[in-house]
């Protein structure tokens, strides 16, 4: 498999995270979204939006991070990542929804303000993140992890890398403390990669 990628960004993150956890031997492509290459015709052959990550599968392209987990945890078979159980599965869905829109508008937005020099309400996106933070550690009183399930989901991974870098963007997660024990508690997952924590010098790439 080939991930097209960036190391800055969190929804390539947890699409490399998840390939790592599983096991699945990949080759990260780098993409340079100073020089556009995210919008170069070869690249907008595999994703017409001209955004990252996008998964080569031998040729089977799949774009957008949550879809590449989801594609990953078929892949691999029935496992805990996905399980068949359709209200499990509704709820790992419902939790994917919201790591693809209220946490790219909250956490992830607070970030391209601080690091990529985003024009967002800074105070607006950074309320946004807590009200989301605050549901989700809610969520994870008493529970391991996001889905209420013994063992992580995709689900997981799906929130995990906006919110462990969400210090970036001047979001303070010290006082989360369910949160904080779920963050260590995946970073102890066998096969876990660490979300480069570096401050960038680049302009606004786009991402899903």
């Amino acid at each position: 498999m080939k991930l097209y990628y960036h190391p800055l960004s969190g929804h390539a993150h947890r699409a490399h995270l998840f390939l790592s956890l599983v096991g699945i031997p990949h080759e990260l492509i780098p993409v340079d979204l100073t020089a556009g290459e995210q919008r170069s015709s070869e690249f907008l052959r595999m994703n017409a939006f001209g955004e990252i990550p996008v998964l080569d599968d031998a040729g089977i392209i799949i774009a957008d991070s949550n879809a590449i987990l989801v594609y990953v945890a078929r892949k691999v078979g029935p496992s805990h990542w996905l399980p068949e159980d359709i209200v499990i599965e509704a709820e790992i869905q419902r939790w994917l929804s919201v790591a693809a829109g209220k946490i790219t508008y909250g956490c992830c937005a607070a970030r391209l303000v601080t690091v990529f020099g985003a024009t967002f309400n800074i105070e607006e996106v950074i309320q946004r993140a807590h009200d989301t933070l605050k549901v989700i550690e809610k969520t994870l009183q008493g529970e391991s992890w996001i889905a209420k399930t013994q063992d992580p989901t995709i689900a997981d991974i799906a929130l995990y890398s906006y919110i462990a870098i969400a210090p970036e963007g001047n979001i303070d997660i010290s006082e989360y403390k369910a949160i904080g024990r779920w963050l260590q508690r995946t970073e102890r997952l066998e096969g876990f990669v660490p979300f480069a924590n570096i401050v960038a010098n680049l302009k606004i790439g786009e991402a899903q």
